[in-house]
């Protein structure tokens, strides 16, 4: 079977290169078209200096480099800092109006795809659904560790969007829920920062064998009497889980796109994490057809050690999508 599914990159991917001023959201932009994946999923908030306040001269601007380089954009990753006033939370009024301003500017950019944060509550995204129906934006509640696909805060956002009969409302899977072996690059990191390597490798092995992660923080705490960087790790375990991929073909109808975690690649250009190559032709047996966009959040775990190249890893990332989406076609 031929599959539809597309590529693209979260422009969070070259945070490093751009922070430092080694590569322009152009650059960025540029790049991704050129390995295949010209789909943008853009932050607002971070790419927009001016953001909110978004000029349809600059709408005009976002459209025209994007199409220098043959990109689109694919989806808008939406915050909403319930904060916003220094002595009280938002209001339920405030958060629908601070989601019905990016639901406008996302339909000003042309994007139909919008992330929204894990925390924003069902019944504040019932109310933006007459919105986003209007405006043609489906707001995807994302997937994010240690949340799973099943999990009862992810459903009811489902039950809600069966209730209202939408198909404005649904989830937006992080690939980072998938994590089946714990990463390499967490366990260096830990390593130069003072963790011993035999409590190192006790936590990984846990990990590898699925035991909840509270047993092991206890472990690593109490029992092996772990110094403040070995809890430390132990900790990451609960934001490192392994959710079953053969699941994700039953939650297809909910989602368009896809934030596809990832924290280092081989040189083989295969995850030594992320169980890929399971999703991968999960996805292609359900015949889904949204983007697969990069999202790469490695740096922060090598920075200390060697300079991040954001750009290599994102280029192996889209080779193993091409290999894999391969292999699952001819299956």
């Amino acid at each position: 079977m031929t599959s539809k599914i597309k590529r693209g990159v979260s422009l969070y991917s070259f945070q490093e290169e751009m922070f430092l001023g080694k590569m322009t959201v152009e650059d960025c932009v540029a790049f991704g078209a050129s390995i295949g994946a010209p789909g943008i999923e853009i932050l607002p908030e971070q790419n927009m200096p001016t953001f909110p306040n978004i000029s349809d001269r600059q709408v005009g601007e976002w459209q025209d480099m994007l199409a220098r380089h043959g990109a689109h954009f694919t989806c808008y990753d939406m915050f909403l800092d319930t904060k916003r006033r220094k002595d009280r939370l938002m209001t339920d009024e405030e958060q629908v109006e601070s989601i019905h301003r990016d639901l406008i500017l996302c339909n000003r950019l042309g994007i139909r795809n919008m992330r929204i944060l894990i925390f924003v509550r069902p019944d504040i995204l019932e109310k933006c659904v007459p919105m986003a129906e209007k405006l043609d934006v489906h707001m995807g509640v994302e997937v994010h560790a240690p949340w799973h696909l099943e999990h009862a805060w992810i459903l009811r956002t489902i039950e809600v969007a069966d209730r209202l009969g939408t198909k404005h409302l649904g989830i937006l899977p992080d690939m980072g829920i998938f994590m089946k072996h714990y990463p390499p690059a967490f366990r260096a990191r830990f390593e130069r920062q003072g963790a011993r390597p035999e409590v190192t490798q006790f936590i990984v092995d846990q990990h590898e064998q699925k035991v909840m992660c509270e047993y092991t923080i206890f472990e690593v705490a109490v029992k092996m009497q772990g110094n403040k960087v070995e809890v430390a790790m132990a900790e990451t375990l609960r934001h490192a889980p392994y959710a079953n991929p053969k699941r994700i073909g039953d939650y297809a109808p909910y989602f368009r796109h896809i934030q596809a975690k990832f924290y280092e690649m081989n040189e083989d250009c295969t995850d030594p994490a992320i169980a890929y190559d399971e999703v991968i032709p999960a996805l292609v047996k359900a015949g889904w057809e949204g983007t697969l966009s990069s999202e790469y959040e490695g740096n922060r775990w090598i920075q200390d050690v060697h300079e991040v190249d954001s750009r290599e890893q994102v280029r192996r990332q889209h080779v193993m999508f091409e290999r894999l989406i391969a292999q699952a076609e001819a299956a």
